[in-house]
């Protein structure tokens, strides 16, 4: 039974290789700042972009001691105590396995993104642009890449089981 528990790894090792693939063929083949495909319209562009902050580039003209404290240290710590929690016999009573399949999503979008902070110069490889309409005034939305989207959809997975379960809970 204690096999079951590193068992959400796989998800997180899954999003890692998904994520580092699909960074190294748009890298080879996709200039850097250009688009090299747009599909379905004007939809889908896949282009390579590079980040050198966090979600919506915010934190980009920070000092570089402290990019290196908020960009790697913190999210290495996060990582660790996220990885841990999913295999902790002492959060059994807390974590259902669903909640602990997210963490892992979560677990594996962090770390695709510590890599290319770690392997290019805290640069985040960007790709997957899409049209957003002008909703919420942007005509595009911030450019992104497996592991952001990992992340993003694994949080809100968590939130719609906690909001679920705590309903239930409450019946």
């Amino acid at each position: 039974m204690k096999a079951r528990r590193y068992l959400p790894f796989l998800l997180s090792a899954g999003i890692i290789i998904l994520d580092q693939v699909s960074k190294a063929i748009i890298v080879h083949l996709v200039p850097e700042n250009t688009v090299g495909a747009r599909l379905l319209g004007d939809f889908l562009w896949i282009c390579h972009v590079r980040n050198d902050a966090v979600a919506f580039s915010l934190g980009s003209g920070l000092d570089i001691w402290l990019k290196y404290l908020l960009f790697i240290l913190v999210p290495v710590i996060l990582m660790v105590v996220l990885s841990w929690a999913i295999v902790s016999k002492r959060l059994d009573a807390e974590l259902s396995n669903a909640e602990r399949w997210c963490l892992a999503g979560i677990v594996g979008g962090g770390i695709g993104n510590l890599i290319d902070r770690f392997f290019r110069s805290l640069r985040v490889v960007d790709w997957i642009s899409t049209n957003n309409y002008g909703w919420f005034g942007m005509e595009r939305f911030p450019t992104y890449n497996i592991a952001d989207a990992a992340v993003v959809v694994s949080v809100i997975l968590l939130i719609l089981i906690i909001l679920i379960q705590g309903r239930r809970s409450h019946d």
